[in-house]
């Protein structure tokens, strides 16, 4: 089973930048896709079900162009989650997941900490989230967590960790919560492959910091313990440039 997981940074904008003939090249069976930015009904879901893609589940913010996630799904799943239950993740739309025999699958975003507020919210939003799936793994073990998490775990993981140390994302806080998580049952798929620097998931549009490589690792395809022994492959995709993010890559074996 391919998997991917995709910050589009508006889902209207990749598509006319080429996204959906991105989408049959690479051929996944099921892609995550956060930051959506639209509503369902604000997009033609003729040309994604035209790409293959004949199932596709959608969980907007109440707030128009904002946040959402997507999961896009070659076979029909046998459930469909949406959000978490828990009032304060939802209304933004964070988390979908899809329910197959052999795993079940997460589109999630997690919230940048641009400001004190939204650092707040952050921080509960990581505790809460941690909770949530603490519980999920008890009748759902076989987990694969896809998204952009907006945090880098270590050094490696950013361009500059010596400037970015005070900066959200890149904050002790969060690197211990992504390390505790990691450490609570899951795989950091791309580090399981791979243990080399120099490999981000997103950019600043400034500085020409893509063309530099001056990047951040914040997008993981995190997979549960349960499954270490069907993992194949996972690879970071750079050659997409539809987004300031770029796609991810997981391959299970069933």
């Amino acid at each position: 089973m391919k998997i991917i997981s995709y910050n589009v940074n508006g889902i209207r904008a990749a598509i006319r930048k080429g996204f959906l003939d991105w989408l049959q090249a690479a051929n996944p069976d099921v892609i995550c896709i956060q930051e959506t930015k639209a509503m369902k009904e604000q997009v033609d879901v003729a040309e994604i079900e035209a790409a293959g893609y004949p199932y596709h589940y959608w969980f907007s913010a109440q707030k128009k162009g904002y946040s959402g996630v997507a999961i896009f799904c070659k076979k029909e799943p046998k459930d469909v989650a949406y959000g978490t239950g828990i009032e304060s993740m939802d209304f933004e739309g964070r988390n979908i997941r899809v329910d197959y025999d052999d795993v079940s699958i997460m589109s999630l975003y997690l919230p940048s900490g641009t400001n004190i507020a939204r650092l707040e919210h952050k921080l509960e939003y990581m505790a809460a989230f941690q909770a949530y799936v603490d519980q999920l793994k008890k009748t759902i073990p076989n987990l694969v967590i896809c998204g952009d998490y907006n945090i880098c775990h270590k050094a490696i993981d950013i361009h500059d960790p010596v400037r970015n140390k005070n900066v959200s994302g890149f904050l002790p806080v969060e690197r211990e919560w992504i390390g505790n998580f990691i450490d609570s049952g899951f795989i950091d798929s791309f580090r399981h492959f791979n243990k080399e620097p120099h490999h981000y998931t997103w950019w600043s549009y400034r500085a020409n910091a893509r063309a530099n490589n001056k990047g951040w690792r914040i997008d993981y395809n995190m997979v549960a313990q349960p499954l270490q022994e069907n993992l194949s492959r996972a690879v970071i995709l750079p050659n997409a440039y539809h987004s300031d993010h770029c796609p991810l890559l997981v391959e299970l074996e069933f």
